[in-house]
């Protein structure tokens, strides 16, 4: 995927601050409700939770509090009042409606792809990757469903429940050049011990996939997905998408956004969700980062291995793959 460089070094070490006492949330129903983003997407209100308190970023506002006046009123820190309604708030008298971004771009991408998939893939299968003259390291994939009970795969694109609306891998597999797949264990090891589980969205993906997800994603959007005339680091072997899930109870976490949600709540620096949200997003980091991976800034859930330079495009497809000695 292309990287756009973002300062959210701050904001990740702020996060790592959170510890189980910042999971305590004081807001009532009906305020946790308000979290979320309101206006435009270009320049959207989100409205926030830290340390039990609501606070708004965005229209003219940096991290503001705000303090309850009333059953629904509130004075933002610095001056103006925000009002909460259902599905909207009003920003100084000004209506901002609710969004959900990400599941907006999502509806527009499936509604394309369901014209013709068949075609698409046909397309994508018929397409030629990018010629490499570096020299690269042999491929050495590794089933990452046999390094560790603790790590569980739920890969949306052998299914359906993914931002193209259909399956795309034969198999629900995963797979990482070695180095980055014993990395990987060493994480989930380290977060066993506080708790959580590994659980695998993505990792090695065929070229052929990444033609398909830049054909259909729309032109304003293409931050979000990789470019395939340069290869993704997915191609390549050494990019995982995951996160967390709670030993105890087999439940994945919440995040401030969802799996492969394509908005600003995404980003690794997203200041919105709530304290829980952002402290949880930190542990994964932390334990990645550890191990040598780097996080996609636009996606928390994607990690890049340091090694993924020194491998080249893979073209591989999923049956390919299984049938190897």
């Amino acid at each position: 995927m292309r990287v756009m460089v973002r300062a959210f070094v701050a904001p990740f070490l702020m996060g790592l601050a959170l510890t189980a006492s910042a999971f305590a949330q004081s807001l009532d129903s009906a305020e946790m409700a308000a979290v979320g983003q309101y206006g435009e997407r270009a320049a959207p209100l989100t409205v926030f939770e830290r340390d039990g308190v609501l606070r708004i970023d965005g229209q003219g506002r940096k991290d503001a509090a705000l303090t309850p006046l009333g059953r629904t009123r509130y004075a933002v820190a610095g001056g103006g009042e925000l009002v909460l309604e259902p599905a909207a708030v009003r920003l100084d008298g000004m209506r901002l409606p609710r969004h959900d971004f990400g599941a907006e771009v999502e509806a527009a991408i499936r509604a394309a792809v369901r014209a013709d998939p068949a075609a698409l893939r046909a397309r994508a299968l018929a397409a030629k990757p990018p010629v490499e003259t570096a020299d690269h390291l042999p491929a050495d994939p590794v089933d990452l469903s046999t390094l560790d009970p603790a790590i569980r795969l739920d890969i949306r694109y052998a299914g359906s429940d993914n931002f193209m609306g259909l399956p795309l891998y034969e198999r629900a597999a995963a797979y990482m050049q070695r180095p980055a797949a014993e990395a990987l264990a060493r994480a989930a090891k380290a977060l066993e011990a506080q708790g959580y589980g590994l659980l695998i969205h993505d990792a090695y993906r065929p070229w052929f996939v990444t033609w398909m997800f830049w054909e259909a994603t729309p032109p304003e959007d293409h931050m979000f997905v990789a470019d395939p005339a340069q290869g993704s680091r997915h191609n390549r072997g050494c990019a995982v998408d995951l996160t967390l899930y709670d030993l105890k109870t087999g439940k994945p976490v919440e995040m401030p956004s969802r799996y492969d949600e394509m908005s600003g709540r995404s980003y690794a620096d997203f200041i919105g969700g709530t304290a829980k949200q952002r402290a949880l997003r930190a542990i994964l980091r932390e334990a990645m980062v550890a191990q040598g991976f780097e996080v996609y800034p636009e996606e928390w859930w994607h990690f890049d291995y340091k090694d993924w330079r020194r491998y080249g495009i893979g073209t591989k497809t999923f049956t390919e793959l299984a049938k190897a000695p």
